[in-house]
């Protein structure tokens, strides 16, 4: 008779899976130091150098790096509301995006009183706010009617809410490019915040830190409402025992409607944000989309500090990678992109503060 496999003694097989749950860790912690050695010391013949030879610049794509996290942020705060706490998958976030941003452009067109070469110096402070607040007020209808015509009748069918706001953006991009052409349109900053100011001996624009600014205030008064406030409580319930919660007496259709309008008002911010920063033309939304959808993925479903946190390392590397790369390999800066998905996720499978679903 052959003998028994020898088995390991407990205490020897905690200590091998401990090994085993820290591998994981280690593949990110790697290339993360990799990464930042490189940056300070070895970036040589890249476009901005070492970043101990040239802090300037560095200090410049670290700002470039958080002011478009902000951006994103506010892009995605939306998605996250809707498709991270309410699994909802509304495919149309980009085009409630895109519309809010033309639609804030001609108000903002209609109260300067003019249509073309609007400089910075011929807008408001209210030349900008109002035209957001009604851009980012249609997308929230638009996004409301969606929501109780098509989706609150397919709740747990994702396929088929996917499908059915895919097919509206295919229509709400053809009416746009009818209504609105194929040009790229601008949303024109206020000239309050059209300025410069020096940092490290480097020009940074305002506008940035004010578009972070914005991304500060969308997320503490986000947080207040999920955390501080009785509606707050009563959607995180309901995400996880919708049942218990009509059990009480709650209208959840209610509380999900009103979430659904939040949740499309603060993409059409993010749709004003972006033009002022970007333009919108035809393409935008599908852009936004993608951004959103990494934003929430990496961060996690259903969280709002993992939105946060999506946002920043996104940014990260959508701000460091063309700039640290190699010269002759800066087109390879998308790839990082796939990269952070790839570690992230192998890392934590449900996002960085997602849990299972």
């Amino acid at each position: 008779m052959t003998a028994p496999p020898r088995q390991l003694p407990a205490a020897a097989t905690k200590e091998w899976r401990a090994r085993l749950r820290r591998l994981p860790v280690l593949a990110v912690a790697i290339p993360v130091a990799a990464a930042a050695l490189w940056v300070a010391f070895l970036a040589e013949g890249t476009p901005a150098g070492p970043a101990t030879d040239n802090p300037g610049k560095f200090l410049v794509t670290a700002l470039d790096a958080v002011t478009f996290a902000g951006l994103l942020f506010v892009a995605a705060s939306g998605f996250t509301l809707i498709f991270g706490l309410m699994r909802t998958v509304n495919m149309a976030h980009g085009s409630l995006f895109l519309l809010a941003a033309y639609i804030a452009i001609r108000t903002q067109e209609a109260m300067v009183g003019r249509s073309r070469n609007i400089e910075p110096a011929h807008v408001g402070m209210l030349d900008w706010l109002v035209p957001m607040l009604v851009g980012a007020g249609v997308a929230a209808v638009l996004g409301l009617l969606i929501q109780q015509l098509f989706l609150q009748w397919t709740e747990g069918q994702e396929l088929r809410q996917a499908l059915m706001t895919l097919a509206l953006t295919v229509v709400l991009a053809d009416q746009m490019l009818r209504e609105f052409g194929g040009l790229a349109q601008t949303m024109v900053w206020p000239g309050a915040v059209s300025h410069f100011f020096s940092v490290a001996g480097e020009r940074y624009a305002l506008t940035r830190v004010f578009i972070l600014g914005v991304a500060v205030l969308v997320g503490v008064l986000l947080w207040l409402w999920l955390t501080r406030t009785s509606m707050g409580m009563v959607i995180r319930a309901g995400v996880d025992d919708r049942g218990m919660v009509r059990a009480l007496g709650i209208n959840i259709r209610l509380v999900f409607a009103l979430t659904f309008l939040v949740g499309s008002f603060l993409t059409g911010v993010g749709g004003v944000l972006g033009a002022s920063f970007a333009g919108a033309a035809p393409g935008t939304d599908g852009s936004w989309l993608l951004n959103a959808l990494i934003v929430v993925i990496v961060g996690g479903l259903g969280s709002l500090k993992g939105a946060a946190a999506g946002s920043l390392l996104y940014g990260v590397v959508v701000a460091f990678s063309p700039v640290y790369l190699p010269s002759d390999y800066s087109y390879y800066a998308i790839i990082m992109t796939f990269a952070l998905l790839a570690l992230v996720l192998a890392v934590r499978p449900n996002g960085l503060f997602g849990r299972p679903a």
